[in-house]
């Protein structure tokens, strides 16, 4: 079968699309590529005579799914999943779109794609899943999470999710979680990422060159600073691990050494309440609570 390289685009996109979200419509080629519906389901033949067990219809829900036998017939890049889950590139013509709620600087470490599709699904479907999970302070147990998001903190990804025996939000590391299953239970409102108030708050970062440094003026250059000064608004989930990740000075007097500093937080203060700051370098140190 001869497939033109457009169409060979389009049919990879479907099959990451029902595999890393669960469902696919029709209308999903056709919003993407801007394609006919005509056109749409064609594409749709020509996957199922490519891989004639790889999808199920659901007729009440007028959705396709991966089915229990799923395999790839496109090599599926770990680097380019987590890319476009990411980034979402070409999902909407208004600039990029989303599957899942997915933020981070970039990616290091390549989860299994099994497990990773299987949290995904659940994300998209707003339902619960039953994992195992290998924590280094205790060991080996069941979790029952609610995944919300996926989160690059520059070495690893994590899991944003509910942990429902704690009930409260956490971050679980994406590589140690295995068999993972959904379950049929759908999230709660207080469950649910709007609920996530370290997920919602937005904290205002300023950076300045470290107050050690000789010759300030190249590390402004470094990170085009605006008159000495770095403002960013970060997630107040993700705002330690981006500080431990870009090595920021977040003491109040600047005492961790400038060598392996460049950067220091001028307002400590923002991250009064922020619970990932006790990741930031210096923050403890310097007495924050």
């Amino acid at each position: 079968m001869e497939i033109s390289t457009a169409q060979k685009e389009r049919l990879a996109y479907l099959e990451i699309k029902v595999f890393f979200c669960g469902i696919l419509r029709r209308a999903d080629l056709e919003s993407r590529f801007g394609i006919g519906s005509a056109a749409a389901t064609r594409d749709l033949a020509v996957y199922r005579e490519l891989a004639p067990d790889n999808l199920q219809y659901d007729h009440n829900q007028r959705v396709y799914q991966p089915s229990a036998v799923f395999q790839a017939v496109f090599p599926f890049n770990s680097e380019r999943i987590l890319s476009w889950l990411l980034q979402g590139f070409g999902d909407g013509l208004n600039g990029p779109r989303k599957s899942i709620p997915c933020e981070g600087p970039n990616n290091l470490v390549a989860p299994d794609l099994h497990q990773l599709a299987a949290i995904t699904r659940a994300i998209h479907a707003g339902k619960a899943i039953k994992a195992d999970y290998l924590s280094l302070s205790t060991g080996p147990s069941q979790r029952e999470l609610v995944p919300l998001a996926l989160a690059d903190n520059g070495l690893r990804w994590h899991l944003r999710a509910y942990d429902r025996s704690k009930n409260a939000f956490q971050d679980y590391v994406l590589t140690r979680l295995c068999n993972v299953e959904m379950l049929d239970s759908k999230s709660s409102e207080a469950e649910q990422l709007a609920a996530d108030e370290q997920w919602q708050r937005i904290v205002d970062l300023e950076l300045v060159p470290h107050p050690a440094i000789q010759w300030p003026q190249a590390v402004a250059a470094d990170y085009g600073m605006v008159d000495g000064r770095l403002r960013l608004k970060i997630r107040a989930a993700l705002a330690g691990y981006a500080l431990r990740r870009w090595a920021v000075d977040c003491s109040p007097d600047a005492r961790l050494s400038a060598l392996g500093h460049h950067l220091w937080l001028n307002n400590p203060q923002t991250l009064y309440g922020v619970r990932s700051a006790s990741l930031a370098p210096g923050y403890q140190l310097g007495g924050q609570a």
